[in-house]
């Protein structure tokens, strides 16, 4: 496997999957590149794949859909870090949005600049420019 090839898939549940991918693709810059639906109920996303554009990205689906322990979990309580090299624009687009704001735009002493916000469901983004070590 390149180090292009996504290897890590963050799984996400959300009460609303429609209206949270929407606000993820239009706060955050995801793009959907798959979604499927239950058949007899258009509602229900079985299975969901957003893309990062600095690579990467999350799966997903609609919370409660069956009794299954990856479909039960509990909503909004997910934390996500994620690379950016335009944290000020990435700020201004997600304000915009109307992302609840948790930590404004900052200098840290490790030398990332970034910022954290919620999601119409509770969830944390934490956006920098750290990439790790």
């Amino acid at each position: 496997m390149s180090e292009n090839t996504v290897g890590l898939w963050p799984c996400l549940s959300f009460r609303d999957a429609e209206k949270t991918v929407d606000f993820l693709v239009r706060a955050f810059g995801f793009r959907k590149v798959a979604e499927y639906t239950r058949e007899n109920d258009p509602s229900i996303v079985e299975h969901g794949e957003l893309r990062w554009p600095a690579g990467g990205g999350i799966m997903y689906g609609t919370a409660n859909k069956s009794e299954d322990p990856f479909c039960s979990r509990a909503t909004g309580n997910d934390n996500i870090y994620l690379v950016t090299d335009e944290p000020d624009a990435l700020f201004e687009r997600a304000t915009a949005a109307g992302a609840e704001l948790v930590r404004g735009l900052r200098d840290e002493d490790y030398g990332s600049r970034g910022f954290s916000v919620r999601d119409p469901e509770g969830n944390l983004w934490s956006f920098g420019t750290y990439r790790g070590e």
